[in-house]
């Protein structure tokens, strides 16, 4: 199973501009994917682009509200633009608000699910939409969405119920395209993944300790991983959690 499965392929990452989706562009642009850097923060994503180009990787910055239509569907246009089509679409824009239910407020609630469920819903829809009418007009394109869920999709800890709906929602929704998308011969997978040292938990919570989370190169591997298989297989879900980690048994 070489690397050359991904070389050429045009890839989409959300949330891309660093932590974890940094990771998985510079991962999947070493080995061969074009790169399309999709962040809400501008200059982080076309930072990170920037250096993947001096790095000699084919790849282009895209400032991305994942929650807007609008914009979502703007960025597959301008991703089959560039590349001539997209193969594959990481969701991995998140954000979470640690508060109980009874501070949490319906504005924090909706931008949680925004960002985290209805952001890959509305990438996924036109992503494939895009895919199937590059087949439809005699192209190759070798459809595949990873969905970078968590550990939070699998129990649940308090002060984090909108985190926990969206992430809950976010596996059930990627199988239930799985089961969907299988037949039109495009993959759905999630990578279910512990806590990792990235700014996400490092930056709002001062007090973990960094030695329990897992380098987030160790994950964009698995997302590597799942979509290195042969076009025959697929893996639907794949876990990815820290040696001493306790989100999960």
């Amino acid at each position: 199973m070489g690397e050359d499965r991904l070389s050429g392929r045009a890839a989409l990452v959300t949330g891309g501009g660093r932590g974890l989706g940094a990771a998985i562009c510079e991962l999947l642009g070493e080995s061969g994917a074009r790169i399309a850097v999709a962040d809400l923060n501008a200059d982080a994503a076309g930072e990170l682009a920037e250096r993947l180009v001096q790095r000699e990787i084919e790849a282009f910055p895209l400032a991305l509200d994942v929650g807007d239509e609008t914009q979502v569907a703007a960025a597959v246009e301008t991703v089959c633009a560039r590349f001539g089509g997209i193969d594959i679409v990481v969701n991995n824009a998140g954000t979470d608000v640690t508060k109980p239910i009874g501070e949490l407020g319906g504005d924090e609630w909706q931008r949680v699910v925004s960002t985290n469920l209805t952001g890959p819903f509305l990438m996924t829809k036109h992503a494939v939409a895009s895919m199937l009418a590059a087949r439809s007009d005699g192209r190759t394109v070798r459809g595949h969405v990873v969905n970078i869920a968590s550990t939070a999709s699998k129990r649940a800890w308090p002060n984090a119920s909108a985190y926990h709906a969206s992430k809950w929602g976010l596996l059930g929704m990627s199988h239930a395209l799985h089961a969907e998308l299988r037949p039109l011969g495009i993959k759905v997978s999630a990578i279910v993944a512990g806590g990792m040292r990235t700014p996400f938990l490092l930056d709002r919570f001062p007090d973990i300790d960094p030695g329990v989370l897992q380098d987030p190169v160790h994950v964009a591997r698995a997302v590597r991983y799942v979509l290195m298989q042969d076009e025959e297989t697929v893996i639907p879900e794949l876990m990815v959690v820290p040696m001493r980690e306790s989100s999960w048994p």
